[in-house]
């Protein structure tokens, strides 16, 4: 008895979410073409990072190999690009990753991930909105700065902040009424500022390539620190002799490799945003096309500018005399173009306020995802007559408004980081294990799940030759159909396989991520992370051997298994870099939804009332046979009985 309860509450855990692929079944208003999601996509990604992230890492990490730092960065986003752009052509509907683990592997999971994507956002949405206050403030003097000091000052150091940010509470209501509106016109805002950000960066590369020099990339660390202090170069700066540690080798590549490594963790995290664009799903005109053109060309934007105003910016300035917090504006002083900071100025702006769009677009729409499948509260779901997520837009506003006015976030900036590796991870595997399940045929998109059919559809049984193996044959498992399957279609014995090994590597991939943090350079430590890597090849190589499945999508991702494996690894390994006051936030952050989940969601979940719907229509339909057959058979007795008398009748006749 006990063991039965056990079963069916892990089966409502790791329900899985059924999902029409009718690309005109929507709630919401379908409006938005590529070009809009482009931009979308560029400008969430594109954000004011690009006007300081370079400096900050050609000077403490990579040097003028920041280009390289860049590419590296690029690459490991584009694996997770190619995943969520896959599940765009798969799934066209709102939810982003949430939605994508809530078809594959399960409620507990999904509401695991919209839950983190939700602190993310919040976080995203008030961290840019008291920068933009912040950025504006520096314009206008610190008027808005001293105000606040001195009417409203908060004395609770280390918990809130030194001073309520009126401004930036100002900004998000702006934004979250033009957000309630409509998206078209949250469309348009955003292109404008977004075209207005890149033709400021196009300025910046080129007046860089013009004014640069090549001289930059080549330094001899010797050279410099025996330099006259006449030189002509330096004699309009207030300047310091850099120490030798600052300079390290000189040359393209002054810090090494392993400081090209360190600056590409760091540049990572600038191509953080793109996955706005796969919360469009219901409001894209042909989402299984937009969407993977939108992400892929979003990504490749994004780096074709870091890559530029990063070179334009090693080359115009010796990178140990970069400046960390504003470098654009020093550089163009060094070259003698002083009045480029306003450019830069405006530059920065117009990339907070796409940045800002870019943060708080996607949040009320995981909101508005979770509540109509009844994980979060159903008041949420509601819809405006103009088609938009109201009441989450606004909910979404209030929160993040509460926490731009009360906190600093500087803390808890760290936070956004676990919330999308999380998201990143996830969708990586669940395209792992979609493409090697069995398909199921049926008038419904039935998406095929990592887990067992008959354990979570009750009684539902797949055709075998769905399975493309021949009906009555089973196929048994050994070693060798383990590495050489007789089917060239998936049948249920390999897409088990495949889920059994996704989990067991993800296991493995976190083992290893930690051990390699944690554990440096002693011997025992490389032993374990070597046997760990066997391992995983292993299993890849056995994920690799089962037949794919052949359904046609606009995009599929390439090269599997080997792309989600090492995205996989990517994100985890970034997640364990962070902090442990980081985690701890976190564990806080989960465990107060999980209260609510199970509090609430757990009970009120769409699948749940959908799965009794199905069970009562089979029970109704069991009940009506019986009656019909009870009928039929006295009706039958009736007949019988009619004649029998009749018979009686004529022989007494």
């Amino acid at each position: 008895m006990v063991l039965e309860k056990l079963l069916h509450f892990g089966k409502q855990l790791l329900r899985v979410k059924v999902v029409n692929s009718n690309s005109e079944d929507s709630r919401l208003s379908r409006c938005l073409n590529t070009f809009d999601l482009v931009a979308l996509g560029v400008g969430s990604t594109l954000g004011a990072g690009v006007y300081v992230l370079a400096g900050a890492v050609a000077r403490d990490n990579s040097g003028p190999a920041i280009v390289l730092s860049f590419l590296i960065a690029a690459s490991a986003s584009v694996l997770a690009g190619l995943c969520y752009a896959e599940f765009g052509a798969r799934v066209p509907k709102t939810g982003s990753a949430y939605l994508y683990s809530y078809v594959t592997v399960g409620e507990l999971w999904a509401f695991i991930t919209g839950w983190n994507l939700i602190l993310s956002y919040v976080i995203g949405t008030s961290s840019v909105a008291r920068a933009w206050s912040a950025t504006f403030d520096e314009l206008v003097g610190k008027r808005i700065e001293q105000f606040c000091r001195e009417y409203m000052s908060m004395n609770v150091p280390g918990v809130l902040a030194e001073y309520p940010d009126m401004f930036a509470v100002l900004i998000i209501f702006t934004l979250t009424g033009l957000l309630a509106f409509g998206v078209k016109e949250s469309a348009m805002v955003n292109k404008v500022f977004t075209c207005i950000n890149v033709l400021v960066l196009l300025f910046m590369v080129v007046s860089g390539l013009v004014k640069g020099t090549l001289k930059n990339w080549q330094l001899d660390p010797e050279e410099i620190l025996h330099v006259n202090h006449t030189n002509n170069s330096i004699q309009n700066l207030t300047y310091i002799l850099p120490s030798k540690e600052s300079l390290g080798k000189g040359g393209f590549m002054p810090f090494g490799f392993t400081g090209v490594l360190s600056g590409a963790a760091t540049c990572f995290y600038a191509f953080v945003g793109f996955d706005c664009i796969a919360t469009t799903g219901e409001e894209v005109k042909n989402p299984q096309r937009a969407i993977p053109i939108g992400i892929v060309s979003s990504l490749l934007i994004c780096f074709v500018a870091y890559f530029g105003v990063s070179a334009a910016l090693t080359l115009m300035m010796p990178y140990y005399l970069l400046d960390s917090n504003s470098p654009l504006p020093v550089a163009f002083k060094y070259v003698g173009w002083g009045g480029a900071k306003y450019a830069v100025a405006v530059g920065s702006l117009c990339a907070l306020s796409t940045s800002l769009l870019g943060s708080m677009f996607p949040l009320p729409r995981i909101i508005f995802a979770m509540a109509r499948d009844g994980l979060l509260f159903s008041f949420l779901a509601h819809v405006s007559e103009r088609k938009a997520p109201v009441n989450s837009t606004v909910a979404a506003g209030v929160i993040s408004a509460i926490m731009a006015f009360l906190f600093d976030l500087k803390d808890l900036v760290d936070l956004m980081s676990i919330g999308t590796l999380l998201a990143y991870t996830l969708v990586a595997a669940c395209v792992l294990v979609l493409r090697y399940q069995p398909e199921m045929h049926s008038h419904v998109y039935q998406i095929a799940n990592s887990h067992d059919e008959a354990d979570l559809s009750d009684g539902v049984s797949v055709p075998s030759t769905s399975m493309g193996i021949l009906p009555g044959v089973e196929e048994r498992f050994s070693f060798q159909t383990l590495l050489f399957p007789n089917n060239h279609e998936p049948s249920t014995l390999s897409g088990f396989t495949v889920n059994i090994c996704t989990s067991v590597l993800g296991l493995l991939i976190l083992t290893f991520s930690v051990l390699a943090v944690q554990g440096g350079f002693a011997s025992w430590n490389m032993v374990a992370l070597s046997v760990i890597f066997m391992v995983c090849l292993v299993l890849v190589f056995i994920i690799w051997r089962q037949p794919e499945s052949k359904t046609k999508l606009s995009f599929k991702v390439p090269l599997l298994p080997f792309i989600p494996v090492v995205s996989m690894f990517v994100n985890v390994y970034l997640m364990m870099q962070l902090d442990r006051g980081t985690w701890i936030r976190f564990s806080i952050w989960m465990a107060i939804g999980l209260v609510i989940y199970f509090c609430y969601g757990i009970h009120h979940s769409s699948e749940a009332s959908s799965a009794h719907s199905a069970l009562v229509t089979e029970m109704n339909g069991f009940s009506l046979d019986h009656e019909l057959e009870a009928m039929s058979s006295e009706k039958e007795a009736f007949l019988n009985d009619g004649i029998d008398v009749r018979e009686e009748n004529n022989g007494d006749l």
